[in-house]
Order: structure tokens, then sequence, then C-alpha cells
């Protein structure tokens, strides 16, 4: 039923041909005011353009956002601004590069982006800063543009200060454990070498160690951490060191003496453990504690022999 009381009922063809037909009718009134009250509001010239550009650009938009070609526009526009400001005379005539050591000038450039068709009135140095930070050996870098065509770039290298071994893998690390890059060669083949996990982090510490001590450090091989606590030190005669996670520098001091007066570092031993404060313990190699076994066995033979010839 209806809101009056009135039973519903199906319009016949004719009737929902008429209704469509009354819909439509008010329609094109409403768009006949609409456009009335628009023509009477006479706008200045050009709102039309304007209207029919704003609405390209925001057609232009919506199809580069779904069609992923940002990256491609900001590319094409760089591109006309370079060629724009380099007719204009902002052409970069002139680099000054600074700070480089490991780095070679053309890979500087091309991570700052610029290049022959660069100009200078179209590089953002901010950006330029940016892209040279991501490359690990770089610490700091500035870029200062002299108009009309100087560019100047400074930059301030880490130093690469040890080999990081994990998991088989060698790097060139920083002092503050930033991996420079792969190990590959001889370039870097003098360079201490510390192995392990957390090692990268920790190794400006038992570098630091090491240098104090010069005449154990001469010695050193590798340094391995243990448990991401404590370090041990692999010789270069095969002598493994153990020192203890507190106090590490006493017991560096103690293995150089013991190596100065004791002569410890050509001795034919395997392990020397350093971890308890109050003593010394020093592993023989198989060598060496059969040949002392053979001298005490002999040493006890020939007392027994004295003591028979005293009885008698």
């Amino acid at each position: 039923m209806d809101d009056r009381g009135r039973l519903d009922r199906s319009l016949t063809p004719k009737q929902a041909w008429t209704s469509k037909a009354s819909r439509l009718a008010r329609w094109r009134r409403a768009a006949r005011r609409i456009v009335s009250t628009l023509i009477e509001l006479n706008p200045p010239r050009g709102v039309g353009s304007a209207t029919v550009f704003v609405f390209m650009l925001l057609a232009a938009g919506y199809g580069i956002n779904r069609g992923d070609h940002a990256t491609e526009l900001a590319e094409g526009l760089h591109a006309l601004c370079n060629g724009a400001a380099n007719a204009a005379g902002f052409r970069i005539t002139s680099i000054a590069l600074a700070g480089t050591k490991q780095l070679k000038r053309d890979d500087v450039l091309s991570l700052a982006g610029v290049d022959s068709s660069s100009s200078l009135l179209c590089l953002d140095p901010a950006s330029a800063r940016a892209r040279l930070g991501d490359n690990p050996w770089v610490a700091e870098a500035t870029v200062m543009k002299l108009y009309p065509g100087r560019l100047q770039i400074e930059i301030k290298e880490r130093a690469p200060a040890a080999l990081w071994q994990r998991a088989g893998d060698v790097s060139v690390i920083a002092d503050d454990g930033t991996v420079l890059e792969p190990y590959t060669g001889a370039r870097f083949a003098t360079l201490p070498l510390v192995v392990g996990e957390g090692a990268d982090l920790a190794a400006k510490d038992i570098l630091a160690l090491l240098a104090a001590v010069p005449a154990v450090r001469d010695h050193v091989k590798a340094s391995v951490l243990v448990a991401k606590r404590r370090w041990n030190l692999h010789l270069e005669d095969g002598i493994e060191v153990l020192l203890p996670e507190h106090d590490p520098a006493a017991a560096l001091t103690l293995l150089a003496a013991l190596g100065r007066d004791k002569d410890l570092f050509s001795r034919d031993i395997t392990v020397v453990d350093l971890r308890l404060p109050d003593r010394v313990t020093v592993r023989l190699s198989d060598a060496a504690a059969q040949a002392r076994a053979e001298a005490i066995k002999a040493e006890l033979k020939a007392r027994k022999t004295k003591r028979k010839g005293s009885e008698t």
C-alpha cells in the first residue's frame, strides 16, 4: 500500500514511459537553470581556459599516479630545466672536489647526480648531499654552488680500520663498524682482522687495547670475539690467547711481559689462558707435551737408579 492507504499497482508500459519522460524533463529544466545562472554570473575572460587547464593537470596527475610514471616525469622535467638553464648561461664549467682518498672523482660526481648536461641553476645541493651520504665511504659531504658555473664538493671519508669476518664473508669496516665494501684482494690486506658476530661494533675497543701494547699487537693474526663478551687472540705462531672479560688491558700487559721475560711467543705451546687474574695457564702442544712427559719419565728413572746405587 502507498502512503494514502491505497494498494500499490504495477505501472503499465505506457505509464512507465511517461514517468521516465517526466524525470528526464525535470533534469533538463535543472540543467537550463544552472546554465542560465552561470551566464548571468558573467565570469571573467579566461576562466573557461583555466578550468580546462586545471582539469587536464588533474587528469595527467591521475594518469601518472596510476601508471607509476612519476620518476620518468621528474627526470624529463629535470632534463628540460637543465637544457633551459644551460642555454641561459648557467652550465657547470668547473668542479672543485676535495677530500677523496678511496672514492674516485667520477664516482663522486655520479653519486651527486652531476654529468655533462647538468646546470648549476637546476642542481639541488640538499639532494646531492643526501645521495653522497648514501655511500658508506662518505661520512660528511658539503655541496656549494658558486654562480654562474662553479660547483664545489667537499667530502670527509670514513677510514678503513679493520677486516671483519662473519660466516665466511670478509668485509672492510670503519672504526665505527660501518661496512665499507667487501674484501676482494691485497688492497686492504694489512688491516687487522676481527672475527665473530658483533665484532664489527666492538673492533674499535680491541684495536685500541692492542695499539697500547705493540709487543703483543705485532704478533696478532686475528682477534675473535667470544659470545660478544670477551676476546681470544690468535697469534702468528699458532698460540691462542684467552683474554678475560674484565680488565683485558692488564692481561695484555702481563702477556707482553711474559713474551719479553719468558720468551713466551717462541715456546712450543698452543694456549695461554689469562682469564683468571691470579694465574696463567699454559697448554703445551702435543709434541711438547710428549717430550715433557718423556723427560719427566727419564728424570724419575735416573733418580731411581741413583737411589739404588746409593743403597748398594
